[in-house]
């Protein structure tokens, strides 16, 4: 039985993004292990909080990956 953790950054996605990265996880799932396993198929979403996670010694924030998401540098 899968389960599958997307760790994200807190306040970076709202809980209709994160309903929808749950649907399209578990879909992407069932699509390589079939259709009997839906039950079964566990999908998370874990929020780390800002700050907390860092890329190339620098920390996170929700407005830094707001910022990337539009094309924009990160500050």
């Amino acid at each position: 039985m899968p389960l599958v953790t997307v760790d994200v950054i807190k306040n970076v996605f709202t809980p209709e993004q994160k309903a929808d990265m749950v649907r399209r996880v578990t879909e992407a799932m069932i699509a390589v292990e079939g259709e009997n396993m839906r039950p079964y198929t566990w999908v998370r979403v874990v929020e780390v909080e800002e700050g907390d996670w860092a890329i190339g010694g620098q920390p996170l924030t929700a407005a830094a990956v707001q910022a990337i998401a539009q094309g924009q540098t990160a500050a």
